[in-house]
């Protein structure tokens, strides 16, 4: 697709409006923005590789800096001059170097073109441009996508939005920055070899890739790019990647899904929606599809009271009614083993979206037990356990009043008695019990509820169990606030904004306060915190308190870290070009000490043909821990 405008153009002009003969290479420049912005200019001479219905694509000599494309885009609506053009004509014409971005995406960075064409003059036709070759000519670097990217987190560090791109306008460096390679070739033609999928398409037919050219230690076993460390312990931003646009002949892009691999892919490079794209000669066709048979867990609970088996499900907007209801419930009972204790986050009330004021979920969770009951082979119906929120005050879907819940075996461990269940607002802490041991004032209880942290967000439902021979533990399930309001990878704001980040860092702070006096009762205190955390463990000032030793923080380890799973396989979701890990399980240090963690994420929605297979935009995981 391709921004059909002017209406909304926002369009940097500089210096004076003479007229003089330039090539491709003086107007795009070695720099973000064109030095002969807002100038009108002749003769430039170039040969036609591409047509949209908004204008074409001229590409001329190239130079041997790098840093320089000789591409360009010809920005112009008029039919007239669109059918005096075809692709292959070797052209001359005059116009003015144009900076435009929309205005309503004040993020996005700027476009150079040529803008109000005159003069044009088809010098000969039926001359071939070759593309550049993507991995053979030029290869996009790894790890990071921009210089300004400051801070120990790179493009993930606290405070973002601390300085733009195109302020800075600084000199490419395409060898190095992501951003910078894919600026160095905007406007020219390019081939994807070998093109892998790295996520479903989007609502426009438009999907990322990567091609035949080195990739960072974070492909995983699907053909996805997981976000990891990169070798000097800053979160690689996946840059190789690029996203493949509408093609300009009209065709349609095939189904797309994680791993499918295509027939080579050329068109040009152009920034548009807040990302470098291609926009395709033609759509490609698809050479390969993974195989379709997704496999279930192989941690499976066991009679063993001390070893326990946790399941943690993002089940999206789960009412009663909803279409997905029972594939979740055959998931929990055939791909999960029906775990011993389910952490389920986006519960909704028995009326589902509809905002009537109800906030009981008794319907929807037992409609969903029974569900996984009907889809086990044992038949067995599990405990739920929620609180009931205020209506409206916790965010979602609009109505849905989402929560936590636990679905758990209740003849394997029982929540400790002697304490009432809390209720929307109540606060509940830990405290000693008549008999010496740790016990909550609530339970289940929410954490600090009426704390700002919590504002418009889910609460955490914290509850305290005994198995039947006397071990207590500790479970914390967690749905920290959306990434609303973010800014995407490729845009000006560096480093990107990140949605809602700011919350969450006070909503972890909040539960590691409660942890801290936990542990003051209990040091040796088994506690699990877990659920769907909208952040990558990457993003380390947002975990820090849980994960920090010492006075900052509660010695918290990620169950996949414990675990060893391998880091490119760290992942339960799928956004633009990275495959993510947004769903945690973190363990006190107790449990981490016994040893015997596992943890498996089952892929059933994300590896699954195409997005309408999908039960939740979240993959489940299972992780298997020993209580004592």
């Amino acid at each position: 697709m391709v921004h059909l405008r002017r209406t909304v153009a926002a369009l940097l002009a500089f210096g004076s409006a003479r007229a003089y003969a330039v090539s491709i290479t003086d107007i795009q420049g070695p720099a973000f923005l064109s030095p002969l912005r807002g100038q009108t200019v002749s003769n430039v001479a170039g040969t036609v590789t591409a047509k949209s219905t908004s204008g074409f694509w001229i590409q001329g000599p190239a130079v041997q800096d790098v840093r320089v494309s000789n591409g360009l885009r010809v920005f112009t609506s008029s039919k007239s001059i669109l059918s005096s053009v075809s692709v292959g004509d070797s052209i001359s014409l005059s116009g003015t170097v144009s900076e435009f971005r929309s205005s309503s995406s004040p993020n996005d960075l700027f476009g150079t073109e040529l803008d109000s064409p005159t003069h044009i003059t088809v010098l000969s036709s039926n001359n071939a441009v070759a593309p550049l070759l993507l991995g053979v000519d030029r290869s996009p670097p790894t790890e990071r996508l921009s210089a300004l990217d400051a801070g120990a987190d790179g493009w993930l560090s606290v405070p973002n939005n601390q300085s733009r791109i195109e302020s800075a306008n600084a000199t490419l460096r395409p060898d190095t920055f992501g951003i910078d390679f894919w600026a160095s070739l905007e406007g020219q033609l390019v081939t994807v070899r070998a093109p892998v999928a790295l996520d479903f398409a989007n609502g426009f037919g438009e999907f990322w890739v990567h091609g035949d050219w080195k990739v960072t230690g974070g492909k995983n076993s699907r053909g996805g790019l997981t976000i990891t460390l990169g070798p000097g312990g800053v979160p690689d931003a996946n840059p190789e990647v690029v996203i493949i646009g509408s093609p300009l002949d009209g065709t349609k892009n095939p189904s797309v899904s994680l791993g499918k691999t295509f027939s080579d892919i050329t068109g040009v490079i152009i920034y548009q929606f807040g990302f470098y794209y291609i926009l395709p000669l033609t759509a490609p066709t698809v050479l390969s599809t993974p195989d379709p048979n997704i496999p279930g867990s192989t941690i499976k609970p066991s009679s063993d009271a001390c070893t326990l088996t946790i399941g943690d499900y993002n089940v999206e907007n789960l009412g009663p009614e909803v279409a997905h209801l029972p594939t979740v419930g055959d998931h929990i009972a055939n791909s999960l083993n029906s775990p011993d204790i389910v952490f389920l986050q986006e519960i909704q009330d028995n009326s589902g979206s509809t905002d009537d004021g109800t906030v009981s979920a008794n319907v929807t969770l037992s409609t969903l037990a029974a569900a996984v009951a009907s889809a086990s082979a044992s038949g067995k119906t599990y405990a739920f356990l929620d609180i009931d929120p205020q209506n409206d005050k916790d965010g979602g879907e609009p109505g849905g009043n989402i929560r936590t819940a636990y679905l758990y075996n209740s003849t394997k461990f029982h929540l400790v008695s002697g304490s009432p269940a809390g209720g929307a607002l109540d606060a509940t802490v830990p405290v000693l019990g008549p008999d010496g041991k740790v016990t909550l004032t609530f339970n289940p209880g929410r954490i600090d509820p009426t704390n700002a942290a919590w504002d418009s967000s889910r609460k955490p439902l914290v509850a305290a169990w005994e198995t039947a021979t006397g071990t207590r533990f500790f479970t914390i399930n967690l749905h920290l606030t959306a990434k609303l309001g973010g800014s995407s990878t490729q845009g000006d704001a560096r480093p990107p904004v990140n949605g809602g980040v700011e919350q969450r860092i006070s909503q972890v702070q909040t539960i590691a306060t409660f942890l801290k006096a936990l542990f003051a009762l209990d040091p040796s205190a088994n506690v699990v915190v877990g659920g769907d955390c909208n952040e990558y463990a990457q993003t380390r000032a947002v975990f820090a308190p849980f994960v920090s030793a010492g006075p900052d923080g509660v010695g918290l380890t990620e169950a996949d870290e414990a675990a060893r799973v391998p880091a490119a396989e760290r992942y339960t979701y799928l956004f633009d070009q990275s495959s993510e890990q947004l769903d945690h399980l973190f363990l006190s240090p107790a449990i981490v000490a016994r040893g015997g963690v596992a943890v498996e994420h089952v892929h059933v929605n994300n590896w699954a043909p195409s997005l309408s297979a999908r039960a939740s935009d979240h993959d489940p995981s299972v992780a298997r821990v020993k209580v004592c």
